[in-house]
Order: structure tokens, then sequence, then C-alpha cells
């Protein structure tokens, strides 16, 4: 051996194991607090995700209380103010659960006529904003629906052009998707937006056509 190379004897250091029992028992007791962390954001966004499903349905029926809208609002508060807190190596839990609160928000702003908040109003970042917004196109869709089913054309109408009017906005941003998966949200908008004025038209004409409407034969 060289003089001056170190002996497999030595590589460790000659009064100890290489790495200290204090060393090694910090690194369990971060991966340990870890586990803990990751358990309790996932279980806290499973309970807002639920939630936000929840008030969407009864949203869609009309029998939501304001209460329940304010509950995901905190909630999804809540939510975002642990992610800044925590860092965001364990944000993926967390992702369907934001999504969801901020289309369950936009859906209420939507049937209450109000203005749409933004995401500083939901105090949630801008990215799980925009595929929250995203989401909410097909919601709205839903409320056009129902208009037709109830012969209420004006009012399908009216919530075809907000579908329009949000997927432009959806499509005005144009980033990468390792910043946010917002392309295919943008592409399922637009097919909405066709696939619903392809509806609308078609009432239009019936109700133009149909006995005893005003025009028709």
């Amino acid at each position: 051996m060289a003089p001056g190379s170190p002996s497999s004897a030595s590589a460790g250091g000659a009064d100890g194991p290489p790495l200290t029992e204090a060393v090694l028992g910090a690194i369990e007791a971060h991966l340990r607090h870890r586990e803990l962390r990751r358990e309790e954001l996932y279980q806290q966004a499973r309970r807002l995700r639920r939630l936000a499903q929840a008030t969407m349905t009864r949203l869609h029926v009309g029998t939501a209380e304001p209460s329940e809208l304010a509950a995901v609002r905190s909630s999804l508060a809540e939510l975002s103010d642990r992610l800044r807190r925590d860092g965001r190596a364990d944000e993926p839990l967390a992702h369907d659960a934001l999504q969801e609160a901020v289309e369950a928000s936009l859906l209420g702003a939507v049937i209450a006529g109000g203005r749409l908040p933004g995401p500083a109003d939901l105090d949630v970042e801008p990215e799980p904003y925009l595929l929250g917004l995203g989401d909410v196109v097909g919601e709205v869709r839903r409320l056009v629906l129902e208009r037709l089913g109830a012969d209420d054309l004006e009012g399908a109408e009216r919530h075809l052009h907000l579908m329009e009017e949000l997927t432009q906005s959806l499509l005005r941003f144009d980033t990468s998707r390792a910043i946010v998966q917002l392309k295919p949200k943008q592409d399922t908008a637009r097919a909405l937006v066709e696939r619903t004025r392809g509806e609308v038209v078609m009432a239009r004409f019936l109700a133009r056509v149909r006995p005893g409407a005003a025009g028709g034969p």
C-alpha cells in the first residue's frame, strides 16, 4: 500500500462507526415526522375534497346552504396555508382537493350571480385555481342542460355565454406543463363549449318550429 493511502480500517474513522447514532437517529426522526405530516395532509385533503364534491351536488339541486360554501372556502384556505408553511414537497397529495374546492367556490358564485372570486380571494395559488376554473366550465354546462330541460332557453343562452367567457379566460394562459397541466383543461373546455353551443342552437330551432310557438306553423 502506498504511503499515505487510507486503509479499510481507517475509512470510517479510528474512533467509531462512520455515522454516529445521533446522526442516524435524527434521520429516523425526520422520516417519521415526514410520514406523519404526509398522512395528516392526505386526510385533510380527503376531507376537503369530499366536502367540495358534496357541496357541488347540493348546489345543483338548490339545497346548498351558505355555510357549506363558507366551510369549503375556509378549509381551502387552511390547506393552502399548511402547504405554504410545510413546504411543497408533498403538495401533489393536495392537488385534487384544492382544485375541487376552487371549483365548488366558483360554482357557488355562478349560481349566486355574483363576481367570481380570484386566487387571492380564495387564498390559493394560481395553479390549482386555473385547474378549478377549467373544471367549472363543465359545471356551468350542467346548468345549461338543466335550463334546456326546463324549457328556459334564455337561461340556457345566458349560461352558455358564461361558458364561452370562462373558456376564453382559460385560453389566455400558455405555460409549461411542468408548471401546471392546463392544456388538457383548455382542450376539454373548448370541446364542451362547442358541444353545448350546438345543443342550444338546436333547442332554439325546435322552439321556433314547435306548434304554438310564436312565429311557428
